[in-house]
C-alpha cells in the first residue's frame, strides 16, 4: 500500500471577504500524479501553497510525513541574483561529476537546448541577476528537477516553455518516481502526466480519477445526474398524480451506470465544426483571395527570419503556426497584419503580399490593449458594437457574449482598471470578435486564460466562419481549433506538417541529433558557447553585432527595472492582504509588467544570436 505523504484536514483559507478554501480535506500518496484545475481566482495556487506549507491555513491542519523531501516551483522564484546558473543548478559538483550524470545532462539539454546553455551569454557561468523572468523560471525548474524529491509541487510549469520543451517536461515527469501535484492550464500536458484531477470550485475541491479527458467525461456525467435530479424534483407532483390515476403502481427500472456512460454522453454530439459548410460560408464572405505571399522576406531589425516565402492563406483556412522561439512566428503575423491594415500599401523587406478586397482582419497580439480604467466592461464591448453576427443565423448581444467569456452580469459593470491580467486578455479578445472580422490572427491567445474560458473560446471558434491563424504553445488549443499545422524551424523556411505537432517534434529531434554534440568534459559548456559565438560571427557583420549588443543591454536594463518594480509590488501586496481594492490594482499593474517583460524577452531572444 502506498505511503501517505501529505494530509490536508478541514482546511479553510479566507482572503478579504472571500473563502478560497472552505473545510477542504484531501491527501497525496506515493506515486500520485495530480493535476489541479479551476477558474482564475478560485484558489488553485492558494491550495498548493497551503499544501506545501508555504502559507498557513486559517483553520484545519496540514501534515507532512516526517522525512518528506518536497520540491516546489512557485510563480516567483527565490534565486540569488548575485549567483551564477552553475551555482544555483549544479551546486558544488565538479565538472566531471555533473557532466557524467545522465539526469543532469537530460535536464540541461531538455530545458536549455544543450549543456552549454545556448542563448546564455556565459553559459553556466552567467550571472542570474540580469536574466529575464522566463530564463530565471527555467533555471528554477532545472534546479528542482535535478534534486531528488518525494513530492514535486509545480505552479504553471509550462509557462515560458515552447512546444518542444513542454513535450520534454511531460516525458521527464512520467519517468520520475516522485509524486506530483501540478497547477496548469495546459490540457495536453495534464493528459500526458496526471492520473488524478482536483477541480477547485467555490471553496471546495472535487476529486476525479484519470487525466484531463477522463475528468471532462466525469464532470459531464456529474452535471447530467444533477440535472436529472432537478428534473425529478420538478416532476414529482405530476408523477404522483399519474400514479393515482393509473391505480396500480407502475414498474420502473433503476438506471444502470456502466463504463460506456461516457461514450453515451457524446454519441449524439456532432463534430466540433462542419468544415465544408464553414469553407463555403467563408468563401462567400471573403471571395477567392485572402492573403497571398509571393517570394516574401521577413526581417526583424537587422536579422532575416524568412526568405523567399511563397504561401497562401485561403478563405476558411484554419492554420496553427508552431516553431522555435525567435524563428519569426510573431514577425510573420505582423507583416501580414501590416499589409492588411494598409490594404497592400505596406510591404515586407522583399517580395509582395496580396490582400483580398473584402478582408477585415483582427489581430490579437501578446500586448494587452490599454483602455480607460474607469470604463466598464460592458461599455468597452459596446464601444465596438451592440450585437454580433456569428454566422449561420446565430446572433449575440454584447451582454450575452460577455457572459460566454466569463463576465457575469455583475462583473460586466466592473471598471477595466480593476480587472486582472487574464480578464483584460478576455476583454481584448471579446472586443476583437465584436468587430465581426473575417480573418483572425491569435498570438498566444491562451496566456492568462483558465481552462473554462479556453473551452468557451474553442466552442465559439468552432462555428466562426473565416480564416484563422493561431500561434500558441498550448498544443491542445492548436489541435482543437485548427485543421492544418505549419512550422518555422529556424532555417528561414515555412513547412506544412501533415501529421501536425507530432511531426514537428520529430523534425526538431532529428535536427538536434544531427547537430554536433558538445563534449561532456570540464570545458564542455565554455566550448559550446564559443562554438555558437563563432558560428554567429560568420554570418553577422561586426556592425550588426555591435548594434545587437547595444539593444540587448538596453533591454536588460529595462528588464532590471521591471524586476525591481515587480518586487516592490509583491511587497505591497503582502503588506495589504485585506485591502481588496488595493490588491486588485496592484495585481493589475503586476500583470501589465509581466506582459511587457514577455515581449522584451522575445525580442532579447531574437537579438541574442546576432550578439
Amino acid at each position: 500500500m502506498a505511503a501517505n505523504l501529505v494530509n490536508v484536514e478541514a482546511v479553510s483559507k479566507v482572503y478579504g471577504t472571500r473563502a478560497l478554501l472552505d473545510g477542504v480535506s484531501l491527501g497525496v500518496s506515493e506515486g500520485d500524479r495530480i493535476g489541479v484545475v479551476g477558474r482564475n481566482g478560485d484558489g488553485k495556487t492558494t491550495l498548493i501553497r497551503v499544501l506545501a506549507k508555504l502559507e498557513e491555513a486559517d483553520s484545519g491542519r496540514v501534515t507532512h510525513s516526517g522525512d518528506l523531501r518536497l520540491g516546489v516551483l512557485t510563480q516567483h522564484d527565490s534565486l540569488d541574483p548575485a549567483a551564477t546558473v552553475r551555482h544555483e543548478v549544479i551546486g558544488d559538483l565538479a565538472d566531471h561529476e555533473w557532466a557524467g550524470n545522465a539526469k543532469i545532462r537530460d535536464v540541461l539539454t531538455g530545458l536549455f537546448g544543450g549543456l552549454g546553455l545556448p542563448g546564455f551569454p556565459q553559459g553556466l557561468d552567467t550571472v542570474i541577476g540580469p536574466l529575464s523572468g522566463g530564463e530565471r523560471r527555467r533555471i528554477a525548474l532545472a534546479k528542482l528537477l535535478i534534486a531528488e524529491q518525494d513530492l514535486i509541487v509545480l505552479d504553471e510549469p509550462t509557462n515560458h516553455l515552447d512546444v518542444e520543451g513542454i513535450a520534454w517536461l511531460a516525458q521527464h515527469l512520467r519517468a520520475r518516481r516522485s509524486a506530483l501535484v501540478c497547477v496548469t492550464h495546459d490540457r495536453w500536458f495534464l493528459d500526458q502526466v496526471c492520473t488524478r484531477m482536483w477541480d477547485v470550485q467555490r471553496g471546495a475541491v472535487h476529486e476525479y480519477e484519470g487525466g484531463y479527458s477522463d475528468y471532462v467525461f466525469a464532470r459531464a456525467e456529474r452535471q447530467r445526474i444533477a440535472a436529472t435530479e432537478e428534473a425529478k424534483r420538478q416532476n414529482l407532483v405530476r408523477k404522483e398524480l399519474a400514479w393515482l390515476r393509473r391505480g396500480a403502481p407502475a414498474r420502473t427500472s433503476k438506471p444502470r451506470y456502466r463504463i460506456e456512460a461516457a461514450n453515451a454522453l457524446i454519441e449524439d454530439v456532432p463534430p466540433p465544426r462542419d468544415t465544408s459548410e464553414l469553407m463555403r460560408f467563408a468563401s462567400a464572405r471573403l471571395g477567392k483571395t485572402v492573403l497571398d505571399l509571393e517570394d516574401v522576406t521577413v526581417t526583424a531589425g537587422p536579422k532575416t527570419l524568412l526568405q523567399h516565402l511563397t504561401w497562401q492563406l485561403g478563405p476558411g483556412d484554419r492554420v496553427g503556426l508552431v516553431g522555435v522561439n525567435g524563428a519569426g512566428k510573431t514577425s510573420l503575423l505582423r507583416a501580414l497584419a501590416d499589409a492588411a491594415a494598409s490594404e497592400g500599401e505596406q510591404q515586407p523587406a522583399a517580395g509582395r503580399i496580396v490582400v483580398g478586397k473584402t478582408v477585415r482582419l483582427a489581430y490579437l497580439s501578446q500586448d494587452v490593449v490599454e483602455l480607460p480604467p474607469t470604463l466598464r466592461v460592458l461599455e468597452a464591448v459596446q464601444q465596438i458594437r451592440d450585437r454580433v453576427d456569428l454566422g449561420k443565423g446565430r446572433e449575440m448581444t454584447a451582454g450575452q457574449l460577455c457572459e460566454k467569456f466569463g463576465f457575469s452580469k455583475e462583473k460586466q459593470w466592473t471598471p477595466v482598471g480593476d480587472l486582472s491580467g487574464g480578464e483584460r486578455r478576455r476583454l481584448q479578445l471579446l472586443r476583437l470578435l465584436m468587430g465581426e472580422p473575417n480573418v483572425l490572427f491569435l498570438d498566444e491567445p491562451t496566456n492568462d486564460l483558465d481552462i473554462e474560458t479556453l473551452t468557451q473560446l474553442e466552442d465559439l471558434l468552432d462555428g466562426w466562419p473565416g480564416s484563422l491563424v493561431v500561434i500558441s504553445h498550448d498544443r491542445f488549443f492548436v489541435e482543437r481549433t485548427t485543421d492544418r499545422t505549419f512550422a518555422l524551424l529556424g532555417d528561414g523556411t515555412l513547412r506544412m506538417l501533415p501529421r501536425g505537432i507530432d511531426e514537428y517534434l520529430e523534425r526538431r529531434q532529428k535536427m538536434l541529433q544531427a547537430a554536433p554534440a558538445a563534449p561532456a568534459s570540464a570545458a564542455a559548456p565554455g566550448a559550446a558557447a564559443e562554438a555558437q559565438a563563432a558560428k554567429a560571427a560568420r554570418v553577422v557583420s561586426a556592425a550588426e553585432a555591435r548594434a545587437a549588443k547595444k539593444e540587448l543591454q538596453r533591454i536588460e536594463r529595462k528588464l532590471d527595472k521591471i524586476a525591481e518594480r515587480e518586487s516592490q509590488l509583491h511587497s505591497e501586496i503582502a503588506e495589504n492582504p485585506t485591502d481588496f481594492e488595493k490588491v486588485a490594482k496592484l495585481d493589475g499593474e503586476l500583470r501589465e509588467l509581466g506582459a511587457e517583460r514577455e515581449e522584451l524577452e522575445l525580442r532579447w531572444l531574437e537579438l541574442a544570436e546576432d550578439a
